[in-house]
């Protein structure tokens, strides 16, 4: 059964923040400058919505797949955070579970996290993919290959595991990122409990990283060649990823995390680079406490947009589509506690709009992608996920 759900908004510019002002009192508007953050200022969009396919429990993550031999209808590999992998159909099939897949720490924020498949998909059908993996001694983020059977996975291969176990279950990030090159961006979050650890080089806590597809270390990491730190890092000083794609405009990664109360962040991570959590940010602890005594600190970076109040960013996608002519050069990202799904308009590496859609879903988006089609496609966060598909 599909249904149509419309909203209305308008775009305005956004606003950045003066840096100069900050004290825990209130943070004060500028204009928006080259080197200075875009604070967001979002309004209402337009946008309708189609279901497709529902009854999944706490999904994740999606995959295109193509077409089954002699089809034409593209496919879409979903992830649900409890431990399971399922092949969705536009027809709003929703597969049995596929075998194969590795067991989950599927405790509060671990489980199931993100899939992407190999640029040689169609050839290789490898998949690469991330999860809370779990130990006696505590969990940690991990991200396999494995081969896509007709029922499920095989030669299913960890290239990627943390170096830090830790007990409970927050913050394990976790996007993948394919760059020009076939190498993987992988985010990673604090823990939580280890926040101090994001700006440790000698954990993966907190950490943007940068592997091959067999999980090898690229020649360009900035610790790949020295003893001064993990040498499959790439930036540090993050929080809780769960965002990440590469702009197909400059071929560069860009990420999004959450901050604490308020703060969530977008940003350009660069090799060797420090984004300050948790000595700098923009929020306040979950309590009302003050968490940093400055949003700037020389040596760390700065975002280039972020969020107060927190919107609790989850998924990401560059719209690239000629479809749809009026979101040329946008950013779609999903929000859970703002439920909605966020339009970022760009002019390079600058946000100069930002509007809300999907308000009246009252749902949280987890992932957003861009079909084959040309439109965006989002799953919702709840037991009886949801896969909507997008249009202006």
């Amino acid at each position: 059964m599909r249904s149509k759900i419309h909203s209305l908004k308008r775009i305005v510019p956004c606003i950045a923040l003066s840096l100069a002002v900050f004290a825990g009192q209130g943070i004060a508007q500028t204009t928006a400058s080259s080197n200075r953050p875009t604070l967001s200022n979002a309004t209402v969009g337009k946008a309708s919505v189609t279901l497709i396919a529902q009854g999944l429990e706490s999904p994740w993550a999606m995959a295109w797949l193509p077409p089954i031999a002699g089809g034409s209808a593209p496919r879409v590999l979903v992830t649900e955070r409890a431990g399971r992998m399922r092949i969705v159909t536009m027809d709003g099939k929703v597969g049995e579970p596929l075998k194969g897949v590795p067991k989950v720490h599927a405790v509060n924020q671990g489980g199931l996290l993100d899939v992407v498949l190999s640029p040689q998909f169609a050839s290789n059908r490898t998949i690469f993919f991330s999860y809370a993996e779990p130990s006696n001694e505590g969990a940690r983020t991990v991200v396999s290959r494995a081969e896509l059977a007709d029922d499920g996975l095989q030669n299913v291969t960890v290239i990627f595991g943390q170096k830090d176990r830790v007990r409970g279950g927050h913050h394990f990030g976790s996007r993948i990122a394919i760059a020009n090159d076939g190498t993987l961006f992988i985010t990673t979050g604090d823990r939580y409990s280890e926040k101090a650890s994001a700006q440790s080089l000698d954990s993966h806590l907190g950490k943007v990283i940068h592997i091959t597809a067999t999980g090898e270390i690229p020649a360009d990491n900035p610790y790949a060649k020295t003893a001064n730190g993990l040498k499959e890092i790439w930036s540090y000083g993050h929080r809780n990823l769960q965002g990440a794609a590469i702009n197909p405009a400059t071929g560069v990664l860009w990420t999004h995390e959450h901050g604490a109360r308020g703060g969530d962040e977008l940003n350009i991570p660069r090799p060797g680079k420090n984004y300050g959590w948790p000595v700098i940010g923009y929020g306040i602890d979950y309590s009302g406490a003050k968490l940093h005594d400055s949003p700037t600190k020389e040596g760390m970076e700065q975002p280039i947009h972020y969020w107060v109040p927190s919107i609790a960013p989850s998924g990401m996608a560059f719209y690239t589509s000629t479809k749809f002519p009026e979101w040329k050069n946008s950013l779609f990202i999903g929000a859970l506690a703002g439920q909605h799904l966020a339009r970022l308009t760009l002019n390079g590496d600058r946000v100069v709009a930002e509007e809300k859609l999907l308000t009246d879903l009252g749902q949280r988006i987890r992932d957003v992608r861009q079909g084959p089609d040309g439109f965006i496609y989002v799953l919702t966060d709840e037991r009886n996920g949801k896969l909507f598909r997008v249009a202006p």
